[in-house]
């Protein structure tokens, strides 16, 4: 709920009805805030915000980042890309102009509103990481012309169109590097690994693990994401980040496997398959910055957030079979 020490505030959010964007649009709602919730529904769905739709402080606009905007705002969060290899790799021109037109427009809108802005970058700029776990001052070891560099390089190109504008006009930027975040809401074909393995499990269909298995991941809950992203927004001026958000506890694929396999009661194998190009060995976030400056550390640990996310999807699986 809005606090004394909050005022009410107008919140432009792109990729609203995404994964995370429709979460981040319920909070700020919670907050008491006016969301004005774009997306041009290339990867986000209306479900996640058909319960919005009738909320007095909701609106939702159909609209695409990489063309102009022209409204009145007192924040932006900028979410809008798709963020699965299987979506961002379908049409890698769309996602690059995505992570760069986009991040254009929206700086440019607001520029001249006087607005702050939040851009949603990720844990993939560091790309296959040399330094572990990673801290926010290590630049990364990022292929440039890979199948997966039309995001990882976006998102670094939309960093750094964040810190000219910074430098060059003064403007309040926020930048957070979102590592692995899972939970409801998520598409059943996402193509991430935590929705694949409980749908292949709740399914009793093979589970596929990509490489020997053994490549670690630290997997955030959407509630303490979303909770860090509101709190960065919220910083002091002088805090612009970039900011790591994401939980530290790493666990590898197999690891994942084996607890969906034992949550779900399943009687599926795994099925071994070879690792994609450039996919990281290592990802650990290093969150003491968060820690020190937002006071934020994730409260939901991997059982807890995956018997929900599991609730959710056996949810989804039933409609869908309902239909």
């Amino acid at each position: 709920m809005l606090t004394g020490l909050e005022r009410k505030k107008k919140s432009l959010v792109t990729g609203g009805a995404g994964f995370l964007g429709s979460h981040l649009c319920e909070a700020l709602l919670e907050r008491g805030h006016e969301v004005l919730c774009l997306d041009n529904l290339l990867t986000g769905s209306q479900k996640n915000i058909n319960h919005l739709l009738t909320h007095p402080q909701f609106e939702f606009l159909s609209h695409d980042v990489t063309f102009p905007l022209d409204v009145d705002v007192d924040e932006i969060y900028n979410l809008a890309c798709p963020a699965s290899p299987i979506q961002y790799q379908l049409d890698p021109v769309k996602t690059i102009k995505t992570c760069v037109t986009g991040a254009i427009n929206m700086l440019d809108l607001a520029n001249r509103l006087g607005a702050k802005v939040l851009q949603a970058s990720t844990s993939e700029v560091y790309g296959d990481p040399s330094i572990h776990p990673q801290r926010e001052d290590y630049w990364g070891n990022v292929n440039p012309i890979g199948p997966r560099s039309c995001y990882d390089e976006g998102k670094r190109c939309a960093e750094t169109l964040f810190f000219d504008y910074w430098r060059q006009y003064s403007l309040r930027i926020k930048v957070a590097r979102i590592f692995n975040t899972y939970g409801p809401k998520m598409q059943i074909n996402d193509g991430r690994v935590v929705s694949n393995f409980i749908v292949q499990a709740l399914k009793n269909e093979p589970i596929t693990i990509y490489g020997d298995g053994l490549q670690t991941r630290s997997f955030c809950y959407v509630e303490d994401l979303i909770d860090g992203l509101i709190r960065l927004m919220n910083s002091a001026d002088n805090i612009i980040g970039p900011v790591n958000l994401g939980n530290p506890n790493e666990f590898t694929i197999r690891e994942l496997a084996d607890s969906v396999i034992k949550m779900t009661d399943s009687s599926s194998k795994l099925v071994i398959k070879p690792l994609p190009i450039d996919d990281p060995r290592q990802r650990k976030p290093d969150i003491n910055l968060a820690r020190d400056k937002l006071d934020w550390v994730p409260k939901i640990e991997l059982i807890e957030g995956l018997k929900r996310s599991i609730v959710y999807f056996e949810q989804q699986l039933m409609t869908a079979v309902a239909k």
